[in-house]
Protein backbone atom coordinates (compact mmCIF):
# COMPACT_ATOMS: atom_id res chain seq x y z
CA UNK A 1 0.00 0.00 0.00
CA UNK A 2 1.24 3.49 -0.83
CA UNK A 3 1.70 6.07 1.95
CA UNK A 4 -1.51 7.95 2.75
CA UNK A 5 -1.70 11.09 0.63
CA UNK A 6 -4.47 13.25 2.07
CA UNK A 7 -5.70 11.28 5.10
CA UNK A 8 -9.36 11.04 4.05
CA UNK A 9 -10.10 8.71 6.98
CA UNK A 10 -7.78 10.37 9.51
CA UNK A 11 -5.17 7.65 9.01
CA UNK A 12 -7.63 4.89 9.99
CA UNK A 13 -7.79 1.82 7.80
CA UNK A 14 -11.22 0.28 7.09
CA UNK A 15 -11.90 -3.34 7.96
CA UNK A 16 -11.10 -5.65 5.06
CA UNK A 17 -14.53 -7.31 5.14
CA UNK A 18 -16.65 -4.15 5.21
CA UNK A 19 -18.08 -2.09 2.35
CA UNK A 20 -16.49 1.36 2.48
CA UNK A 21 -18.00 4.23 0.48
CA UNK A 22 -17.25 7.95 0.43
CA UNK A 23 -18.77 11.21 -0.79
CA UNK A 24 -16.31 13.62 -2.38
CA UNK A 25 -17.22 17.30 -2.57
CA UNK A 26 -17.21 20.69 -0.88
CA UNK A 27 -19.54 21.94 1.84
CA UNK A 28 -21.12 18.51 2.32
CA UNK A 29 -21.35 18.37 6.12
CA UNK A 30 -25.16 18.33 5.95
CA UNK A 31 -25.35 15.53 3.39
CA UNK A 32 -27.88 12.80 4.14
CA UNK A 33 -26.19 10.28 1.86
CA UNK A 34 -24.35 8.59 4.77
CA UNK A 35 -27.49 7.85 6.76
CA UNK A 36 -29.46 6.67 3.70
CA UNK A 37 -26.71 4.32 2.56
CA UNK A 38 -25.71 3.02 5.98
CA UNK A 39 -29.24 2.32 7.17
CA UNK A 40 -30.07 0.48 3.95
CA UNK A 41 -26.82 -1.46 4.32
CA UNK A 42 -27.75 -2.47 7.86
CA UNK A 43 -31.26 -3.39 6.75
CA UNK A 44 -29.67 -5.81 4.30
CA UNK A 45 -27.24 -7.20 6.87
CA UNK A 46 -24.15 -5.54 5.38
CA UNK A 47 -21.17 -4.06 7.21
CA UNK A 48 -21.52 -0.82 5.26
CA UNK A 49 -19.72 2.44 6.07
CA UNK A 50 -20.17 5.76 4.28
CA UNK A 51 -17.72 8.62 4.86
CA UNK A 52 -17.80 12.31 3.97
CA UNK A 53 -14.63 13.48 2.21
CA UNK A 54 -15.20 17.22 2.43
CA UNK A 55 -12.47 19.21 0.69
CA UNK A 56 -13.41 22.26 2.75
CA UNK A 57 -13.11 20.47 6.09
CA UNK A 58 -9.89 18.71 5.05
CA UNK A 59 -8.36 21.90 3.66
CA UNK A 60 -7.75 20.33 0.25
CA UNK A 61 -7.26 22.08 -3.06
CA UNK A 62 -9.30 21.01 -6.10
CA UNK A 63 -6.06 19.79 -7.68
CA UNK A 64 -5.86 17.06 -5.01
CA UNK A 65 -8.87 15.20 -6.39
CA UNK A 66 -6.58 12.62 -8.00
CA UNK A 67 -4.87 12.05 -4.63
CA UNK A 68 -8.23 11.46 -2.96
CA UNK A 69 -9.21 8.87 -5.57
CA UNK A 70 -5.83 7.16 -5.25
CA UNK A 71 -6.11 7.01 -1.48
CA UNK A 72 -9.64 5.62 -1.68
CA UNK A 73 -8.30 2.89 -3.96
CA UNK A 74 -5.39 2.14 -1.63
CA UNK A 75 -7.71 1.97 1.38
CA UNK A 76 -10.01 -0.53 -0.31
CA UNK A 77 -13.07 1.66 -0.90
CA UNK A 78 -15.80 -0.04 -2.93
CA UNK A 79 -16.93 3.25 -4.41
CA UNK A 80 -17.34 7.00 -4.20
CA UNK A 81 -20.15 9.41 -4.78
CA UNK A 82 -19.03 12.68 -6.34
CA UNK A 83 -20.77 16.01 -5.91
CA UNK A 84 -20.15 19.73 -6.43
CA UNK A 85 -17.70 20.83 -7.78
CA UNK A 86 -16.17 17.60 -9.10
CA UNK A 87 -18.77 15.86 -11.30
CA UNK A 88 -16.97 16.84 -14.49
CA UNK A 89 -13.47 17.35 -13.09
CA UNK A 90 -13.36 13.66 -12.15
CA UNK A 91 -13.83 12.45 -15.75
CA UNK A 92 -10.16 12.39 -16.87
CA UNK A 93 -9.20 10.53 -13.69
CA UNK A 94 -11.37 7.49 -14.49
CA UNK A 95 -10.52 4.32 -16.39
CA UNK A 96 -13.96 3.72 -17.87
CA UNK A 97 -17.43 5.25 -18.09
CA UNK A 98 -20.83 3.60 -18.02
CA UNK A 99 -23.10 4.50 -20.93
CA UNK A 100 -25.11 6.92 -18.78
CA UNK A 101 -22.06 8.91 -17.70
CA UNK A 102 -20.55 8.85 -21.20
CA UNK A 103 -23.73 10.28 -22.70
CA UNK A 104 -24.19 12.95 -20.02
CA UNK A 105 -20.56 13.96 -19.65
CA UNK A 106 -20.70 14.00 -15.85
CA UNK A 107 -20.18 11.46 -13.07
CA UNK A 108 -21.67 11.29 -9.58
CA UNK A 109 -20.88 7.64 -8.80
CA UNK A 110 -17.51 5.90 -9.10
CA UNK A 111 -17.21 2.15 -8.63
CA UNK A 112 -13.79 0.84 -7.61
CA UNK A 113 -12.91 -2.67 -8.75
CA UNK A 114 -9.31 -3.55 -8.04
CA UNK A 115 -7.31 -0.65 -9.45
CA UNK A 116 -10.06 0.34 -11.90
CA UNK A 117 -12.28 3.41 -11.55
CA UNK A 118 -15.57 3.25 -13.46
CA UNK A 119 -17.79 6.32 -13.55
CA UNK A 120 -21.59 6.27 -13.64
CA UNK A 121 -24.32 8.89 -13.50
CA UNK A 122 -27.32 8.16 -11.28
CA UNK A 123 -28.39 11.83 -11.10
CA UNK A 124 -30.25 11.65 -14.42
CA UNK A 125 -32.48 8.75 -13.40
CA UNK A 126 -32.76 10.21 -9.91
CA UNK A 127 -34.13 13.54 -11.15
CA UNK A 128 -36.38 11.90 -13.76
CA UNK A 129 -37.95 9.62 -11.14
CA UNK A 130 -38.44 12.51 -8.72
CA UNK A 131 -39.96 14.65 -11.49
CA UNK A 132 -42.26 11.81 -12.57
CA UNK A 133 -43.62 11.43 -9.05
CA UNK A 134 -43.53 15.03 -7.85
CA UNK A 135 -44.73 16.99 -10.90
CA UNK A 136 -46.53 14.41 -13.03
CA UNK A 137 -48.96 16.72 -14.84
CA UNK A 138 -47.11 20.00 -15.34
CA UNK A 139 -46.78 21.73 -18.70
CA UNK A 140 -43.55 20.85 -20.51
CA UNK A 141 -43.64 22.89 -23.71
CA UNK A 142 -40.72 25.07 -22.63
CA UNK A 143 -38.41 25.00 -19.61
CA UNK A 144 -35.61 27.27 -18.41
CA UNK A 145 -32.73 25.50 -16.70
CA UNK A 146 -30.24 27.47 -14.61
CA UNK A 147 -26.77 25.93 -14.62
CA UNK A 148 -24.88 23.64 -16.97
CA UNK A 149 -22.38 21.94 -14.67
CA UNK A 150 -22.32 18.30 -13.64
CA UNK A 151 -25.79 18.27 -12.10
CA UNK A 152 -27.10 20.44 -14.94
CA UNK A 153 -25.91 18.03 -17.61
CA UNK A 154 -27.78 15.14 -15.95
CA UNK A 155 -30.94 17.14 -15.25
CA UNK A 156 -31.10 18.55 -18.78
CA UNK A 157 -31.04 15.05 -20.23
CA UNK A 158 -33.67 13.92 -17.72
CA UNK A 159 -35.95 16.84 -18.59
CA UNK A 160 -35.78 16.07 -22.30
CA UNK A 161 -36.40 12.38 -21.67
CA UNK A 162 -39.35 13.38 -19.47
CA UNK A 163 -41.14 15.16 -22.31
CA UNK A 164 -39.83 18.73 -22.27
CA UNK A 165 -40.17 20.02 -25.84
CA UNK A 166 -37.90 23.08 -25.70
CA UNK A 167 -35.11 23.60 -23.19
CA UNK A 168 -33.31 26.90 -22.59
CA UNK A 169 -30.09 26.69 -20.56
CA UNK A 170 -28.57 29.70 -18.80
CA UNK A 171 -25.14 29.74 -17.20
CA UNK A 172 -22.90 32.61 -16.18
CA UNK A 173 -20.23 30.70 -18.13
CA UNK A 174 -21.66 31.00 -21.64
CA UNK A 175 -19.14 28.54 -23.09
CA UNK A 176 -20.36 25.80 -20.73
CA UNK A 177 -24.03 26.27 -21.59
CA UNK A 178 -23.18 26.41 -25.30
CA UNK A 179 -21.29 23.14 -25.03
CA UNK A 180 -24.09 21.37 -23.14
CA UNK A 181 -26.78 22.59 -25.54
CA UNK A 182 -24.72 21.46 -28.52
CA UNK A 183 -24.10 18.05 -26.92
CA UNK A 184 -27.81 17.48 -26.28
CA UNK A 185 -28.79 18.56 -29.79
CA UNK A 186 -26.26 16.12 -31.21
CA UNK A 187 -27.15 13.18 -28.95
CA UNK A 188 -30.92 13.55 -28.76
CA UNK A 189 -31.85 15.77 -31.70
CA UNK A 190 -33.56 17.95 -29.09
CA UNK A 191 -34.62 21.59 -29.24
CA UNK A 192 -32.05 22.97 -26.79
CA UNK A 193 -30.30 26.31 -26.79
CA UNK A 194 -27.99 28.27 -24.54
CA UNK A 195 -29.49 31.63 -23.60
CA UNK A 196 -27.74 34.78 -22.40
CA UNK A 197 -30.60 36.25 -20.41
CA UNK A 198 -32.80 34.62 -17.75
CA UNK A 199 -35.62 36.93 -18.86
CA UNK A 200 -36.68 34.06 -21.15
CA UNK A 201 -38.36 32.79 -17.97
CA UNK A 202 -41.32 34.84 -19.18
CA UNK A 203 -41.78 32.25 -21.95
CA UNK A 204 -41.20 29.16 -19.82
CA UNK A 205 -43.65 26.78 -18.17
CA UNK A 206 -41.11 25.75 -15.57
CA UNK A 207 -37.75 26.78 -14.11
CA UNK A 208 -35.16 24.34 -12.78
CA UNK A 209 -32.20 25.38 -10.66
CA UNK A 210 -29.10 23.20 -10.97
CA UNK A 211 -26.64 25.83 -9.72
CA UNK A 212 -25.23 25.81 -6.16
CA UNK A 213 -27.01 29.10 -5.42
CA UNK A 214 -29.37 28.38 -2.56
CA UNK A 215 -27.07 25.98 -0.71
CA UNK A 216 -26.16 26.91 2.86
CA UNK A 217 -22.71 27.85 1.58
CA UNK A 218 -24.11 29.84 -1.38
CA UNK A 219 -27.27 31.57 -0.09
CA UNK A 220 -29.59 33.62 -2.25
CA UNK A 221 -31.66 33.34 -5.42
CA UNK A 222 -30.31 32.08 -8.76
CA UNK A 223 -32.46 34.60 -10.67
CA UNK A 224 -34.33 37.81 -9.98
CA UNK A 225 -37.42 37.31 -7.84
CA UNK A 226 -39.54 39.36 -10.24
CA UNK A 227 -39.23 36.61 -12.87
CA UNK A 228 -41.10 34.02 -10.77
CA UNK A 229 -44.80 33.93 -11.65
CA UNK A 230 -47.62 31.87 -10.08
CA UNK A 231 -48.07 29.95 -13.36
CA UNK A 232 -44.52 28.57 -13.20
CA UNK A 233 -43.53 25.26 -11.70
CA UNK A 234 -40.16 25.43 -9.95
CA UNK A 235 -37.67 22.64 -9.28
CA UNK A 236 -34.41 22.73 -7.35
CA UNK A 237 -31.73 20.03 -7.09
CA UNK A 238 -30.40 21.36 -3.77
CA UNK A 239 -31.57 19.50 -0.69
CA UNK A 240 -29.60 21.10 2.10
CA UNK A 241 -31.50 23.18 2.91
CA UNK A 242 -34.50 21.27 1.60
CA UNK A 243 -36.47 24.49 1.15
CA UNK A 244 -34.14 26.88 -0.64
CA UNK A 245 -34.85 30.60 -0.95
CA UNK A 246 -36.03 29.87 -4.51
CA UNK A 247 -38.57 27.27 -3.39
CA UNK A 248 -39.71 29.42 -0.46
CA UNK A 249 -40.40 32.30 -2.84
CA UNK A 250 -42.09 29.98 -5.35
CA UNK A 251 -44.42 28.65 -2.65
CA UNK A 252 -45.29 32.19 -1.61
CA UNK A 253 -46.19 32.94 -5.24
CA UNK A 254 -48.41 29.84 -5.46
CA UNK A 255 -46.15 27.84 -7.80
CA UNK A 256 -45.98 24.06 -7.86
CA UNK A 257 -42.54 23.08 -6.56
CA UNK A 258 -40.18 20.12 -6.61
CA UNK A 259 -37.52 20.09 -3.85
CA UNK A 260 -34.18 18.36 -4.37
CA UNK A 261 -34.92 15.62 -1.85
CA UNK A 262 -36.45 13.26 -4.39
CA UNK A 263 -33.42 13.41 -6.65
CA UNK A 264 -31.17 12.88 -3.62
CA UNK A 265 -33.06 9.73 -2.66
CA UNK A 266 -33.33 8.15 -6.09
CA UNK A 267 -29.75 8.83 -7.15
CA UNK A 268 -28.73 7.14 -3.88
CA UNK A 269 -30.97 4.14 -4.64
CA UNK A 270 -29.25 3.54 -7.96
CA UNK A 271 -25.77 4.23 -6.53
CA UNK A 272 -26.27 1.74 -3.67
CA UNK A 273 -26.94 -1.04 -6.15
CA UNK A 274 -23.86 -0.13 -8.18
CA UNK A 275 -21.68 -0.14 -5.07
CA UNK A 276 -22.68 -3.47 -3.57
CA UNK A 277 -24.64 -5.35 -6.24
CA UNK A 278 -27.75 -5.60 -4.08
CA UNK A 279 -31.07 -4.00 -4.97
CA UNK A 280 -32.12 -1.52 -2.28
CA UNK A 281 -35.64 -0.79 -1.13
CA UNK A 282 -36.37 2.70 -2.44
CA UNK A 283 -39.24 3.27 -0.02
CA UNK A 284 -37.01 2.44 2.95
CA UNK A 285 -34.30 4.86 1.79
CA UNK A 286 -36.95 7.55 1.21
CA UNK A 287 -38.33 6.99 4.71
CA UNK A 288 -34.85 7.34 6.17
CA UNK A 289 -34.41 10.59 4.28
CA UNK A 290 -37.73 12.01 5.46
CA UNK A 291 -37.02 11.09 9.07
CA UNK A 292 -33.56 12.70 8.92
CA UNK A 293 -34.95 15.90 7.40
CA UNK A 294 -37.65 16.07 10.06
CA UNK A 295 -34.87 15.93 12.65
Amino acid sequence: MHPLRVSVLNNQLPHADCITIGLVGRGIASSLSPIMHEQEGRRQGLDYHYHLIDFDRLGLDDSQLADVLAEARDLGFAGLNVTYPFKQAVLPLLDDLGPDAAAIGAVNTVVLSGAQFTGHNTDCWGFAESFRQGLPDVARARVLQLGSGGAGAAVARALLQSGVKKLDIFDTDQAKSDMLAQRLRHLLGADVRAVQDVAVAALADGIVNTTPVGMAKHPGLPLDASLIEPRHWIADVIYFPLETALLELACERGCQVLPGGGMAVYQAVRAFELFCGKKPEASAMAATFRKAVAG
